[in-house]
């Protein structure tokens, strides 16, 4: 705008002084004309041009504002990523203890399972044998037979033997032998009823095997005292005849 100004001051004063003619006068304005209007657009242009400047720095701006929130982002993602990997890594080493751990101890409850399998096969085989030696001792122990009545012989009744003096009968009814009865005791004590201090006064147990006789009721029969190890086996055979389980 400055330059054709200055043109167009030039160009009044060549024509005042009369060195201009009036052909170049012309030219000079259209020439002028036209580097206004070539002025004007690229004052349009430049204003294109500032408003996209502004427009690519609030573009810029935004992506810097997005680019830090996606760089947080990125750094909260990957701080949660190395807590839960440290989670789960403290969750195998507790999960990897635990299996250690359940491991001994169904390795232990195997055991006693295989002793308590050992232990029930024992009591079958005492109880067995004792069952044996109880259906024995009731086949030894049978009532003994009653001997045959002996009929008394009747006199000959025959007329000669009439004048003979009739043998007196025996008087009242012939006895048949019975077994002895079983002499009378102290009876026997019940295990699964019987205190400890009965247990002690009337078997001569110890105050310890007579609190083990009581801890480990009930019992079905006598043979269990051996099985389950409350008493010796010599204990038991001096006492089996004293003591009895009956319910």
């Amino acid at each position: 705008m400055k330059t054709y100004a200055t043109m167009a001051v030039l160009v009044s004063a060549l024509m005042i002084a009369g060195c201009v003619s009036k052909d170049k006068y012309l030219a000079s304005t259209a020439e002028a004309e036209s580097i206004k209007a070539d002025l004007e657009k690229a004052r349009a242009q430049k204003n294109a041009l500032d408003q996209q400047m502004k427009s690519l720095k609030d573009a810029n701006a935004k992506l810097t504002a997005d680019s830090e929130f996606m760089s947080a982002e990125l750094q909260r993602i990957k701080d949660s990523r190395d807590k839960e990997r440290s989670n789960i890594d403290t969750r195998t080493k507790d999960l990897e203890q635990k299996l250690k751990e359940m491991t001994a101890h169904q390795r232990m409850l195997k055991q006693e399972y295989e002793d308590v399998k050992k232990h029930n096969e024992t009591l079958k085989s005492t109880v067995a044998r004792y069952q044996k030696e109880l259906k024995e001792r009731e086949r030894s122990i049978s009532l003994p037979t009653p001997p045959a009545s002996v009929s008394p012989k009747l006199p000959d009744m025959t007329p000669q033997s009439r004048t003979e003096t009739v043998p007196s009968m025996p008087k009242g009814p012939t006895t048949i032998p019975q077994p002895a009865a079983p002499s009378a005791g102290v009876a026997p004590i019940n295990v699964n009823t019987a205190s400890p201090s009965d247990l002690v006064l009337f078997l001569g147990l110890t105050k310890d095997m007579a609190e083990r006789v009581v801890a480990n009721r009930p019992y079905k029969i006598k043979g269990e005292l051996v099985a389950k190890n409350i008493m010796p086996k010599a204990t038991f055979d001096l006492l089996k005849d004293r003591i009895t389980v009956a319910q």
